[in-house]
């Protein structure tokens, strides 16, 4: 009798050993577990990173700066012949595509599609100011004056520019008769206040020839991208024709 209790003892110790040490390994497991968890949770980690598809980019820009290293870019506007290389020269010679070829240097009397060095040449300024002749046939900037006809500035809203590595979508948002004053040397697109007050006046200009977007979905700001063609019209030096538009799709391109 005395070794059945002997022997019932022993066995209730060994069970409550073995109860104890399987209740610390499975708290031991859990803590680990809850521990790794933990710890790789915590590793820092980039942002997700979204691809961008690219667009596709007609420009063969490595054929074209062979012929002339100041090209940087291509502006194109749908049934207009504005479909050319855009080229700027040095500081000292501003106007120098006036009278000369984008494709060589070359004298041309017609001219290229230019800017001047007061802008940068990845249209990341507040306003980028683009020159080009009219007059010259359909050449150049002529066709801009299409825009003068109101039903074909409401059935076309966008310009194309395209970079070595970019598509950039403009929206026309106006275009008017302006005076012939030098818009990049005349305000100061620094100032805030100045700029926003330029920005105004495309959208509601002083002009009896004006056509001006009603549906611009756009907010228009001092973060904004605004790019102006400038040309000029024909029988009055004193005005020019501006076709005014707004940055609205900045894509990697193939």
């Amino acid at each position: 009798m005395k070794n059945n209790k002997t022997a019932k003892k022993i066995i209730f110790v060994l069970a409550a050993v073995v109860f104890t040490l399987a209740a610390v390994y499975l708290a031991v497991f859990f803590y680990n577990q809850h521990a790794a968890d933990g710890e790789y949770n915590n590793i820092p980690t980039k942002p997700t990173q979204k691809y961008e598809p690219l667009a596709y980019n007609p420009i063969d820009f490595d054929a074209l700066i062979k012929g002339n290293n100041e090209i940087y870019a291509w502006i194109k506007i749908d049934d207009t012949k504005v479909d050319y290389p855009i080229v700027q020269h040095s500081a000292e010679d501003e106007g120098f595509y006036l009278t000369h070829s984008a494709v060589d240097k070359s004298y041309l009397k017609s001219g290229a599609i230019y800017t001047e060095t007061c802008n940068k040449r990845d249209f990341s300024d507040p306003v980028t100011l683009v020159y080009g002749h009219n007059n010259y046939g359909d050449s150049m900037f002529t066709t801009l004056h299409r825009f003068e006809d109101k039903d074909f500035f409401d059935r076309h809203e966008f310009v194309y520019i395209y970079t070595p590595s970019r598509k950039l979508t403009y929206k026309i948002i106006s275009a008017f008769q302006y005076d012939d004053r030098h818009i990049m040397n005349t305000n100061d697109f620094s100032d805030r206040d100045t700029l926003l007050e330029f920005q105004q006046m495309l959208l509601n200009p002083e002009s009896d020839n004006k056509n001006v977007r009603k549906a611009i979905t756009e907010e228009i700001n001092e973060s904004s991208k605004i790019m102006v063609l400038s040309t000029c019209i024909t029988g009055d030096k004193s005005s020019r024709y501006l076709v005014c538009c707004l940055l609205v799709n900045n894509e990697k391109t193939d």
